[in-house]
């Protein structure tokens, strides 16, 4: 079957200007032995889990002739009470946003708050997606970057919001593809300053953090909206579910722009189900971690520089070649990401007998030279 993203749009159609540069976004499909490049979750979700699934969908299937709920009413009260009791912080169902994916969600902010001329800002590297999504919206792109240890500078990134004043400001923490973490006081700081504008922080990798969620500022500032998803920590990234906080009066504003019914029957089942199964898949979670750690100390203790990291996945290196690194890597069934920043590879965290492979094949190619450090 071809693969529609290598097919060029018609040049005869009036694609939109905004869209001619672009390439349909995408990682490697490759069939290997260990796939470390999506930061997927890389356990199933438990039989349990499962077996609940399957008997609340079977519940649904007398009713698919019929809409879905488009205001996700339970889902919504799931999310609150799964929230509420990991961080601490009292969340209403009012506060809580659901669609497929965090990048709807993202998409319905840039839409909400869009007018001609305005700019988003983004800290680099970081996710490609805001800047993506943002121009692709019609928002021009400002990149500040971080310093060398992938952190924000806090001053810089002031003075920029003050001079360019733009309408959206993204910061991811944990930050793809580098694993660090803002600090909650960096971001007081900049809510501070950006009074008019929409501060979104990407939790994406939240669970794995040990940072405190930023939902306990919330309350505090109407600009704020945490972004999450279920992709990664509940192993769903197959079922496509993300989910916003934020003060009620400002999700209103993604109401305006969401497609009617946008959020499917059978999704929000699934997502109910895994939100109050989450003690359970807190254990793959805490094994994460766990080999996390071990593979960044093993990396380590053969040389290798490897960037601190709060989620699951991790920057390692320095390579003199992060091509060559790649490929040998592939060439041992291995797949890892490129993510354009020299001398670094990204790894997503495996299975733990995954990350034991890893680290065996690995050590090898560095003593047979196929991998050679700078």
């Amino acid at each position: 079957m071809a693969n529609i993203e290598n097919i060029n749009v018609n040049p005869e159609l009036p694609l939109s200007s905004r869209l001619k540069r672009f390439k349909a976004y995408g990682a490697p499909v490759v069939d290997v032995e260990l796939k470390m490049n999506t930061n997927e979750n890389p356990y199933q979700l438990p039989e349990e889990v499962k077996t609940e699934i399957l008997a609340a969908l079977a519940l649904e299937l007398p009713d698919l002739n019929r809409y879905p709920d488009r205001l996700q009413g339970e889902l919504r009260i799931e999310i609150a009470k799964y929230l509420s009791k990991i961080t601490q912080v009292p969340i209403n169902s009012n506060q809580a946003w659901a669609a497929n994916g965090s990048n709807e969600i993202l998409n319905q902010i840039l839409l909400a708050f869009y007018d001609p001329g305005v700019k988003a800002m983004g800290f680099t590297p970081s996710y490609s997606m805001h800047q993506i999504l943002s121009e692709q919206n019609g928002y021009q792109y400002v990149n500040i970057e971080r310093r060398s240890d992938f952190s924000i500078d806090l001053a810089l990134a002031l003075d920029k919001i003050q001079s360019e004043k733009p309408r959206i400001i993204f910061i991811a923490s944990p930050n793809n593809p580098t694993g660090n973490v803002t600090k909650q006081y960096e971001l007081v700081e900049i809510l501070k300053i950006a009074k008019n504008s929409i501060v979104i922080f990407d939790e994406a990798y939240g669970e794995f953090s040990s940072e405190p969620s930023a939902v306990n500022l919330i309350a505090q500032y109407p600009q704020l909206i945490v972004t999450r998803t279920m992709s990664k920590a509940f192993a769903f990234a197959g079922a496509r579910v993300g989910y916003a906080i934020a003060q009620a009066e400002t999700l209103a504003a993604l109401g305006l722009v969401r497609l009617p019914y946008h959020l499917s029957t059978q999704t929000q089942v699934l997502a109910k189900v895994a939100l109050r199964n989450f003690e359970v898949l807190q254990m793959q979670v805490q094994q994460i971690i766990k080999d996390r750690k071990f593979m960044q100390q093993a990396l380590e203790n053969m040389g290798l520089s490897v960037i601190p990291s709060d989620a699951n996945f991790f920057l390692f290196g320095r390579f003199k070649s992060s091509q060559k690194a790649f490929e040998a890597l592939l060439n041992v069934s291995i797949l890892v990401r490129d993510v354009g920043i020299d001398g670094f590879l990204r790894a997503t965290v495996p299975t733990t007998a995954g990350a034991h492979l890893f680290i065996k094949e690995l050590g090898a190619l560095l003593d047979n030279r196929e991998i050679e450090l700078s």
